[in-house]
């Protein structure tokens, strides 16, 4: 089976090392062809076109906050900070 390691070192990158030593004795060996060994396959080019060539992105036109809801918030924040104060003023 696998080999158990007497682990009594604290030092992080000697047991970072020795793991990655221990994971690359079984890893299986490589069988693909040459080539500069991309991690997410094979270096030959995808059957289907890429999901962005295939996406059309219309530009969104920018949205603009109308002036009657910040006066109406400001309106709201006004008179709630007045009841604030008139609370404290009873008090």
């Amino acid at each position: 089976m696998g080999t158990f390691w007497d682990v009594t070192s604290d030092d992080p990158e000697k047991l970072l090392a020795d793991a990655l030593r221990a994971q690359a004795r079984q890893a299986p060996a490589d069988t693909s062809p040459v080539g500069y060994g991309l991690l997410s396959g094979s270096d030959l080019p995808p059957a289907l076109p890429r999901a962005e060539d295939a996406t059309i992105r219309v530009p969104e036109e920018p949205r603009q906050v109308p002036m009657v809801l910040i006066l109406l918030l400001a309106l709201l924040l006004g008179l709630a900070s007045g009841a604030v104060v008139g609370l404290l003023t009873l008090l």
